[in-house]
């Protein structure tokens, strides 16, 4: 038998795209090529950012001393606004910060490298900080495998979410039949990319 619902109501652990903000973390010219896979992990940060663009979900994003690491790679560049310049490792202190920081957003979605350094520790923080973190497991990445393992484990064991890129986009999107589903749909199909990163 049916059950008569009047007023849905999702769940709590799933992403929406009115409360979430997503943040690139890191993904400079001087570091990328020393990420193994580093094709499947631009490729999915850049489907992160523009299904953040067709579902108006704001996007920052960092450099780490962009003078020694150079910017961030051009591909993604021409989809970002300005990215935010740091020294500290955790991208958090310059997040709070910024005038971009969507403070009644409180779902922060992270990609970027390295997963055991600037990611882990802008996650740490901002849970402590009392947003909700989710981590697209396969638009993150370290240099070797067992860095990015333990990164996500200690994110979770934290109180991240970790999940994929294609989830968060399916969650931001929520329902089929709209412009906005056709437009994640051609993401998702358009260059696919199955597996994990290897690192």
């Amino acid at each position: 038998m049916p059950i008569e619902v009047d007023n849905y109501l999702r769940s709590h652990e799933l992403l929406s795209f009115a409360d979430s903000q997503l943040l690139v973390i890191d993904v400079q010219e001087k570091l990328v090529p020393h990420i193994s896979d580093h094709e499947v992990l631009l490729a999915n940060c850049l489907k992160l950012v523009q299904a953040a663009d067709v579902l108006q979900v704001p996007c920052l994003a960092t450099e780490q001393y962009p003078r020694g690491l150079g910017p961030t790679v051009p591909e993604l560049l021409a989809e970002l606004p300005p990215p935010i310049e740091k020294l500290r490792f955790s991208s958090a202190e310059v997040l709070l910060q910024s005038e971009e920081l969507h403070a009644d957003r409180d779902q922060i979605v992270l990609a970027g490298i390295e997963a055991h350094v600037c990611v882990q520790q802008t996650a740490l923080d901002l849970l402590a900080c009392g947003f909700r973190v989710y981590v697209a497991a396969d638009a993150v990445a370290s240099r070797n495998t067992l860095d990015w393992n333990l990164a996500l484990r200690r994110m979770s064991d934290g109180g991240a979410t970790i999940t994929t890129t294609e989830s968060v986009m399916f969650e931001w999107c929520e329902v089929a039949g709209t412009d906005e589903f056709k437009q994640i749909s051609r993401l998702v199909t358009g260059r696919r990319n199955s597996g994990e990163p290897s690192k």
